[in-house]
């Protein structure tokens, strides 16, 4: 369901430009490196998946062993005994953070312990090549390819496959179909790849190859750049040479392949199709099976797109998800996709697809586990944007299947609940620890608002954040001498803003909102103790405005001239009059010392050009300002913004936060995402930033973690990670 990505420039890590001098001279010396590192254990905050699975693979011949791909979080591998996914992909770093993007997933029907996955998020220049993993110990350690090609495990199209496969006659043979690069041959499992001669012709925004399947011997390739009147799936039966399958359906229903699955008890090769790759823009599609003996071609949809709802509505669609019961000959299961005027479902045929019977009619849903799952709503939707789909081999009535923020499983066709522990995909914008209260983490989140994390090891039993409820969130402040006191903003259809007087446990819309907020909702701040609350405005093709300033809890709302458009809020923890706000387009600091009614350009000549520099406050102190500005460096005020100065005990900083003071130290610990030397990560500094050492470690990176970062006020040691793609991470000394 993540549908707000990383742009291009939230990740491209170093694109800044350079830093300018600075209004004082640099403190210190060159940069040190980090000291001997602490031990940390990192968990996952619990929320409960999130994102978009995009596909699920059970082990064809071991019971319980299974995979998960996902389009920007990376793979899982299930374990049955403690009925848990297990993250496969957490030791990728900062520069391959588009590796966490999986495109397809390939498993050894012959040799169970082996396991490849093709990574890459995005097939554009900016993004980088892609890769191959394959591990001999399912996943648990990986050797590593890298390609010359790009693959999209983030773009459309992210739901249909596998793009890669193992070749059903020969073990140390792999294919791997591209989007814009044909396919692909290793015969060293997938060690050194080279392109192979295939009918079909590769453009350079297509999609590609769509799908590999093995069929008994031979290996079948949808296409995905058809007509609709040209083939769009084609097969070797030597291995060497292709051939477009004869008699193969066309038309707008049937031009894009999404998925098949092969019934190997009565030779019968199933595939799903719809005029659109998906996960979005479907509104045709199909289901037709071949008789791969006789070469016969039978239309076998349960429902075509187009009817009418009992609301009037268009029932368009495509088809996404299919798999086999590998018990029980004829049993195959198919998913509907992008049908959001009557809900997408499951439709199950025991012969062969002559008839089909839908299993969200007779579906009951328990999402008390990740109670986020109703959305606001009175009852949890049955899915969307289902294309991960598969049934268990050892078990017919064992089903999964993935949608845009879990996934789903039955074990009797009818009692169906996330099956998703472990699995934790959200892209994190926002976090506060507070220093007071139940919670010691509040979140803001893409695509499922804000949340309020009573525990850590369980889902937030409130859910997401209502009245309103939010799609992605844009803002979340806390007053820090009125910890009870919170507001957020974010896209909503039912309002922008709110507030709670109870540390978020609540909340009430604003009172009245200005107009600019229904489609270009910013941050939001409130000074030390609620009185005064400023919100910026950004719409999503980057369009700046003027922040809007409100005395009355949101009831009312004036422009400030002076703000500089778009820039982010920061209230003065100490001083309720004080605002600041760093404009990244001039590399100038502006305050205001009278509750943010009019503010003043103070230090300038800092580093410009890149909205994601990040200003954050010392905690209990006023004006002692903090300003991270990627490769440029680190700065330091400690007079409201007047002067900064650099500091040099670090290379990079990305984003920075304050925690609880070591014993005996005078300055709160400090955490930043950044680089004292060569290594991106995180740190921690008990020395007011004098020296730092790294508490994360190579086997915990997580790919891209430059959003944000908070530390806990009331636990020394203790700080929480956003991620874009793993959720929350928080790590502690042990």
């Amino acid at each position: 369901m993540l549908t707000s990505r990383l742009s291009r420039r939230a990740v491209l890590a170093g694109t800044a430009a350079a830093a300018a001098l600075t209004t004082v001279p640099s403190l210190q010396g060159r940069a040190e490196a980090a000291s001997v590192s602490p031990t940390y254990r990192w968990r996952t905050a619990v929320i409960g998946g999130t994102g978009f699975v995009t596909g699920v693979l059970f082990h064809p011949t071991v019971r319980g062993l299974a995979y998960a791909r996902t389009d920007i979080g990376g793979a899982y591998r299930w374990d049955d005994r403690s009925a848990r996914w297990t993250p496969l992909n957490d030791d990728l770093g900062w520069d391959d953070w588009n590796l966490l993007g999986v495109e397809a997933i390939a498993v050894d029907p012959a040799h169970p312990n082996r396991v490849y996955l093709s990574l890459g998020a995005y097939a554009q220049s900016w993004a980088g090549n892609g890769a191959v993993l394959r591990s001999e110990d399912r996943g648990a350690t990986w050797a590593r390819t890298d390609l010359t090609v790009e693959l999209g495990g983030n773009e459309d199209g992210r739901g249909a496959g596998e793009r890669l496969l193992v070749d059903p006659r020969d073990s140390d043979t792999l294919w791997l179909g591209t989007r814009h690069d044909g396919l692909l041959k290793s015969t060293d499992r997938g060690v050194t790849w080279k392109a192979v001669s295939f009918p079909a012709t590769p453009s350079a925004t297509g999609q590609g190859i769509t799908l590999l399947v093995a069929v008994g011997r031979s290996v079948y390739a949808g296409w995905g750049d058809s007509d609709g009147t040209a083939a769009n799936l084609y097969r070797t039966v030597d291995g060497a040479t292709w051939e477009a399958v004869p008699a193969q359906p066309s038309g707008a229903a049937a031009k894009v392949p999404i998925r098949a699955a092969y019934d190997c008890h009565t030779r019968e090769l199933y595939v799903t199709y719809a005029n659109a790759p998906g996960p979005n823009g479907q509104s045709d599609g199909s289901v037709h099976k071949l008789a791969t003996a006789s070469g016969k071609w039978t239309d076998v949809t349960p429902v075509k797109p187009g009817g009418t709802t009992s609301d009037g509505s268009a029932d368009t669609f495509g088809y996404g998800g299919v798999a086999v019961d590998a018990r029980r000959p004829g049993t195959v299961v198919v998913s509907t996709n992008n049908r959001w005027a009557a809900v997408d479902t499951l439709y199950r045929s025991t012969n062969g697809g002559r008839t089909w019977t839908s299993l969200k009619e007779s579906a009951v849903l328990d999402v008390s586990e990740t109670p986020f799952l109703t959305f606001g709503a009175d009852a949890p939707k049955f899915g969307w944007w289902i294309q991960a789909l598969a049934v268990d081999p050892y078990d017919s009535k064992h089903i999964v299947h993935g949608t845009g923020a879990t996934l789903y499983g039955t074990r009797d066709l009818k009692h169906w609940a996330p099956q998703i522990r472990g699995l934790e995909e959200t892209s994190v914008r926002m976090l506060i620890s507070p220093p007071t209260g139940e919670a010691h983490l509040l979140s803001g989140l893409g695509d499922v608002g804000v949340m309020y994390h009573e525990r850590l090891t369980a889902s937030p039993s409130r859910g997401m954040a209502s009245n309103p409820v939010f799609g992605s969130a844009t803002g979340l402040a806390q007053a820090a001498a009125r910890p009870a006191y919170v507001v957020r903003t974010g896209f909503g259809d039912h309002g922008n803003g709110a507030f709670s007087n109870d540390g978020g446990k609540s909340w009430a819309p604003f009172a009245a909102q200005p107009a600019l907020a229904k489609d270009a909702p910013g941050p939001i701040a409130t000074n030390s103790d609620g009185s005064v609350l400023l919100w910026t405005f950004v719409h999503w093709d980057g369009t700046k405005y003027p922040a809007q300033r409100s005395t009355d809890n949101g009831a009312s709302w004036s422009e400030v001239s002076t703000y500089p458009k778009g820039a982010t809020p920061l209230a003065d923890p100490a001083d309720p009059t004080r605002f600041y706000a760093y404009d990244t387009d001039t590399g100038t600091l502006f305050a205001s010392t009278d509750g943010g009614l009019t503010f003043t350009g103070r230090a300038s000549g800092l580093p410009s050009g890149d909205s994601q520099f990040q200003l954050t406050a010392a905690p209990g102190r006023s004006g002692d300002l903090w300003l991270s500005t990627k490769t440029n460096g680190l700065y330091r005020s400690t007079d409201g913004g007047a002067t900064f100065t650099k500091l040099t005990s670090c290379r990079a900083s990305h984003t920075l936060a304050f925690g609880k003071a070591a014993k005996g130290a005078d300055h709160p610990a400090i955490y930043m995402v950044g680089a004292t030397e060569a290594i991106t990560g995180v740190y921690r500094s008990d020395d007011g930033a004098k020296t730092w050492v790294r508490v994360n470690d190579d086997r915990h990176q997580w790919g891209w973690i430059g959003a944000t970062i908070a530390a806990d006020p009331r636990l020394y040691g203790r700080v929480y990670i956003a991620t874009n793609g793993r959720g929350i991470q928080y790590g502690e000394p042990v």
